[in-house]
């Protein structure tokens, strides 16, 4: 198996960012992970991928190891930073993977940068039109009719902001693995010392709040998402995508797919893994990579 190297570079507006390095062939993937994880995560996607590809996974500013001098107000915050990162190592035409809030973030920039990106993969991927947060009714229930709007709103967030930074804190592990297994690994989890060293992992993370105000207010489509108008950026993005979620994904739903397809269009193709929830890496990777490979080698037809 190819020797996997963390490493760091500086960025020019003043971060380091960490990432993790795959040698291989030509062609190139760059990973971009979600919410509450890093690099790290992808480490069984990396060791796996086929060796035809070098493959780079990036911690995003407030992750892993790096850095977080600036906060972040967007998700275009954490895109900008990938432009700057494939600018120092001179990235290009390389195929982009987001999970989650990757995937957001990677449709932010091949929409900002269409002629760096060749593919895009969108894995269990936040919407074109960004991922709600709602407020809790005076019950303790999700009010579906309370949407958060400030960043304020999202720091006093009794659901999800105070008791995962809480845990965060307190270096609850405990908390953190039983929220995982409610809402990630409901169907198998890492074995117990990979877990562990995911855990470790989550507690790096510097931007939780910030992440969740990202998303609340992310929209690139030509609709209104309840709280921001649509940037309509959408249609900058003309290259293939590929658009996967788990059949089992209680974080992202089913509705939040087929508004990326829907606002896609020709460009994108949608596969669901079936039995699978929103860490198919975990619960089948055999599945994930095979459509990733598929995706990833398909020729282009001729224009």
């Amino acid at each position: 198996m190819p020797a996997i190297e963390l490493k760091t570079v500086n960025l020019a507006n003043g971060e380091t960012l960490g990432y993790r390095e795959r040698e291989g062939g030509d062609k190139i993937v760059l990973l971009v992970h979600g919410n509450m994880s890093s690099s790290k995560h992808w480490d069984v996607v990396i060791e796996n991928l086929d060796s035809d590809y070098k493959v780079y996974a990036v911690d995003m500013r407030g992750f892993g190891i790096s850095t977080y001098h600036k906060k972040v107000q967007s998700i275009k915050d954490f895109s900008d930073d990938i432009k700057l990162f494939v600018d120092v190592l001179g990235l290009s035409d390389f195929i982009m993977v987001g999970w989650s809030t990757g995937g957001a973030v990677g449709m932010q920039f091949a929409a900002d940068h269409p002629r760096l990106c060749s593919k895009l993969v969108l894995l269990a991927s936040a919407s074109t039109r960004g991922f709600p947060f709602f407020g809790l009714s005076a019950d303790g229930k999700m009010d579906f009719s309370y949407r958060l709007k400030t960043m304020d709103d999202i720091h006093q967030d009794l659901a999800r902001t105070i008791p995962i930074q809480t845990a965060y804190n307190n270096r609850d592990k405990d908390t953190l693995k039983a929220i995982w297994n409610a809402a990630i690994y409901t169907k198998r989890q890492p074995e117990e010392a990979h877990y562990d060293e995911y855990l470790e992992d989550m507690i790096t993370q510097r931007n939780l709040a910030e992440v969740y105000f990202s998303l609340n207010t992310f929209n690139i489509s030509h609709h209104h998402n309840g709280l921001t108008e649509g940037t309509g950026q959408v249609e900058r993005i003309n290259i293939p995508v590929l658009v996967m979620r788990g059949d089992r994904d209680y974080v992202v739903l089913e509705n939040m797919a087929k508004e990326i397809m829907e606002d896609l269009g020709d460009n994108a193709t949608f596969v669901e893994l079936e039995d699978c929830g929103h860490s198919p890496l975990i619960d089948n990777l055999d599945l994930l990579l095979s459509e990733m490979h598929k995706f990833m080698k398909q020729e282009e037809p001729a224009k």
